[in-house]
Parts: structure tokens; C-alpha cells; sequence
């Protein structure tokens, strides 16, 4: 009787179309029989040497000369090498397609019986927090052909990739959805660059719970404050109370209010605190799994609060790596998250001592390392003075931009409500104080900047 697994050796052996297709993705541990494990080893071997399938007598006289077989291996091998017979009526199509399922299966199978060997104590190097991913990556095996984009032939596929709109989370505030033309997309890091108190988490909390109010399932991760405060934050924007009458809410109002959030919304909100400079991004990733599985629930944004006190899953304590590489591991890591996990990621960093007091912040003022600007998709300045104070505003300044061109709208001023934890939009003549030579005229009525100072040290 024949079985997938004789009938795949059978086709590796003999149809040069099946082999390319299914070869990259099969495994040893796949084929339970001893004698049928090895014959796939040779053939792997083979081809990795010579490129060319083999035949069966060249698999033959390979087996023959191994070490680590005996006479009687050798006589079990060799048999089945001669059991191995083309099908020349298959269907192609159907052979991948059951091979696929084959290894699938095979894959989760040898996942579970991992798993076991985990819990009973055999396995000495995993713990029982291993079992997840040996369960994901097992039911993510399949077969993937593609092997980058051919310029010529795919040029079909791209020019409907030009016409496709890009699924992308819109911002509340006008002048971040110019900039980023609509929102932030999928896969992305992008950098909010502040000094100490200017206000990088409560932006980070006012689009979160701006994402939250767009039905978006927000994941925001703390490095820095307890999840209560972050949640404190996010309360007084959704709420829109001061942080002070927040706590002297009486508990009916403080009820009524949060049936009306959730009436007003499908998004949710996961806060997950960890210590400062004990989680990476493997970390993340495993409450990403876990929060699939325990609670169904999957992030269509991350925040990160913040960057610089994460820690480096490649570079281990960092006593001997200098602040360039470690910041810029980080940075490169939680990106490569973002392209894994399909989403936009947001996050923040500190300025330089000389940054802090600079009105007029630049790339060169980002604390640490200049390579978390060069990993960066976006990054802007959020910057404080005394008058931008007064007026109860906060300015940006564009600093890096892969979505639209940095030098449009490159700094503008937004509202800012320190009590209630919101930002807002204002009107166009509160624009009139900054400086831009490269603003469309029909923005606005008037040119947005001019050379009128922010206040003492602002130069623009």
C-alpha cells in the first residue's frame, strides 16, 4: 500500500517541478519510519550538493558507504529506495497540496508530543513557557513559493498594489493625518522625541484612547508607570475630566461613564506594566501569544512607553555594548515585531541634556543613540516653552518621514489639556508663529509661519 510518505520520496526522486516546491519546506522529523527518515536525508543532501535530483542508484551507493548503518539498515534502507516508483498520473497540484497537509499535520503532531516531553521533566533545556510558540510556529508551517519580486513579470501586481488604499490608523488631530497622509500603516516604528514632563506618554495615551474610540484593539505597554496610571490617563481623556476630579468621581458617575465608554465603542484596551529595562521584544511577543489565546484578543496598534528603557533581546544585561548599538537593537528589534505582527508601532524617546532646553530640537538632540532615528519610520519632536505653555500648546517639529515629503508642514502647533490628558486641533491662526517656506499655499488663507519667536530661545 502505498503511503505521503513513500509517494513524496518517490517524487523526489523523479519530478524536478514537485522537489522545488515542496523540498525547502520538509523536515526529517516529519517521517516516523527510521528507513524512510534516512532516504530523505540523502536526498536532501543531494540536492544541496549537486542542485540535481538524485536516482536511485546514486542514493544507493550513498547509503552503502555510510558509517552508522549495519548490514541489516543497510538491507532496510535499500529497500525502500527500490519500492520508490513515479506516478506519472498524478496531478501536480494535488501532489503539493497533500504533501503540505502531510507536513502540517506532522508539524503539530510533533509539536504536541514536544510539549508532553516538556511537562513530564525529559526536556531539560525548555520550561513549560516554551509549549506556545512550539504550538505557533507548528500550525504556521505551510508552503511558501515566493522568493521576492520579480521586477518584470509581477508588474501587474504591482500597479494594483499603487491603486490598493493602504489600511492606515488615522490620528485625531489634522495636521498628523496630513503628515502621514491619513495615519500611521501597518509594520511601522514611529518615534516621538521629548524631554523629561513635556508630554510623551500623554500623547501616547491620547492616541490610544483615540484608537480605542475608532473600535481599534489598542495594546499599550508600560516600562515606566504602574498599568493603573496609565489607565488613570486614558480615563480622564475618554471621560473628559480633570485628573483631580477623576478621583473624587462618586462611583454611579464614575459607572455611568464607563457604560457609556463601552457603549460608544468595540475597541479594547490592554495595559501590560513590565519592570524598567527587563522586557524585549521576545517578551512582547509572547503577551501578543498569549493574549491571542487567553483572551481572543489581537492588537491592531502597540504602544511602548518607551523605547529607551526596553531591553535588548540580542544583547544580553549590555554591560560590554556601548549606547549606539544597544538603543538601535532595540529599535531595529521592535520593528522587525511590527512587520511580524502586521501593525503600527508607537513609541517614544528623550532628548539630549542640550535638547531638553533647545526650542528647536533636531535629529542630533536624540538621546543615546543615532541609530533609533535611521530604524525610525516616522519621528517628530514634541517641544515646550514657557509662552507654548501659557497658551496651553505643545509644537511639532517633523524629523524624519518615510509617509510624505518632512519638509511640508514641517512644524506646527496643536492644543494641549494637561488635566484631561487631551490634545486637540487649532484654529489656523494660531499657526501664524511658525516658520515653513515649503507650506501649500491652500492650507490656509495666510502662509502658516513666520519668523515670530515662541517665546525666549525659540528660533525657527
Amino acid at each position: 500500500m502505498k503511503t505521503i510518505e513513500r509517494t513524496a520520496l518517490s517524487e523526489l526522486i523523479s519530478n524536478e517541478n514537485y522537489a522545488r516546491k515542496v523540498l525547502p519546506h520538509m523536515k526529517v522529523d516529519y517521517f516516523s519510519d527510521r528507513s524512510e527518515r534516512i532516504v530523505f536525508e540523502e536526498i536532501q543532501k543531494f540536492v544541496d550538493k549537486y542542485n540535481t535530483l538524485p536516482n536511485k542508484t546514486s542514493i544507493e551507493i550513498e547509503i552503502d558507504t555510510r558509517r552508522d548503518l549495519n548490514e541489516q539498515d543497510v538491507k532496510a534502507v535499500i529497500d525502500v529506495v527500490k519500492s520508490l516508483e513515479k506516478d506519472d498520473d498524478a496531478n501536480l497540484e494535488w501532489l503539493v497540496e497533500t504533501t503540505e497537509k502531510f507536513c502540517k499535520d506532522k508539524a503539530v503532531y510533533n509539536a504536541i508530543v514536544e510539549g508532553i516531553q516538556i511537562i513530564d521533566g525529559k526536556d531539560k533545556n525548555r520550561n513549560v513557557d516554551a509549549i506556545p510558540s512550539i504550538l505557533t510556529d507548528a500550525l504556521a508551517v505551510g508552503f511558501d513559493n515566493s522568493v521576492g519580486h520579480d521586477y518584470l513579470l509581477d508588474a501587474e501586481s504591482r500597479f494594483e498594489y499603487y491603486h490598493t488604499i493602504e489600511e492606515k490608523i488615522p490620528f485625531d488631530l489634522d495636521f498628523f493625518n496630513r503628515i502621514t497622509k491619513g495615519g500611521l500603516p501597518p509594520k511601522t516604528l514611529n518615534i516621538a522625541l521629548a524631554g523629561t514632563g513635556v508630554g510623551k506618554s500623554l500623547f501616547m495615551c491620547h492616541m490610544a484612547a483615540n484608537c480605542m474610540n475608532q473600535g481599534r484593539n489598542v495594546l499599550y505597554i508600560s516600562m515606566e508607570m504602574a498599568e493603573e496610571r496609565i489607565a488613570e490617563r486614558i480615563d480622564a481623556n475618554l471621560m473628559n475630566i480633570s485628573m483631580e476630579d477623576l478621583h473624587s468621581l462618586p462611583k454611579q458617575m464614575y459607572d455611568d461613564k464607563i457604560n457609556k465608554i463601552i457603549k460608544n465603542t468595540t475597541g479594547q484596551l490592554v495595559i501590560k506594566e513590565y519592570p524598567t529595562a527587563s522586557a524585549h521584544s521576545g517578551h512582547f511577543r509572547g503577551l501578543i501569544k498569549e493574549l491571542a489565546v487567553k483572551k481572543s484578543f489581537k492588537p491592531d496598534i502597540i504602544f511602548i512607553d518607551y523605547l529607551n528603557i526596553c531591553a535588548s533581546s540580542r544583547f544580553k544585561g549590555a554591560a560590554n555594548v556601548n549606547s549606539y548599538m544597544y538603543i538601535k537593537s532595540i529599535a531595529e528589534e521592535l520593528r522587525g515585531l511590527a512587520v511580524e505582527t502586521n501593525v503600527p508601532i508607537m513609541s517614544a524617546t528623550q532628548t539630549t541634556r542640550s535638547g531638553y532646553s533647545n526650542t528647536d530640537v533636531g535629529l542630533e538632540d536624540t538621546s543615546e543613540s543615532f541609530g533609533l532615528p535611521a530604524t525610525a519610520d516616522l519621528m517628530f519632536a514634541l517641544i515646550s516653552s514657557e509662552e507654548l505653555e501659557e497658551r496651553n500648546q505643545i509644537a511639532v517639529k517633523q524629523l524624519k518621514n518615510r509617509y510624505n515629503d518632512p519638509t511640508m508642514n514641517k512644524r506646527f502647533v496643536i492644543g494641549i489639556d494637561r488635566a484631561k490628558m487631551r490634545l486637540h486641533d487649532l484654529d489656523a491662526s494660531e499657526q501664524e508663529g511658525l516658520v515653513d517656506s515649503n507650506q501649500k499655499e491652500d492650507t490656509f488663507n495666510e502662509p502658516v509661519f513666520d519668523n515670530t519667536d515662541f517665546g525666549e530661545g525659540w528660533q525657527v
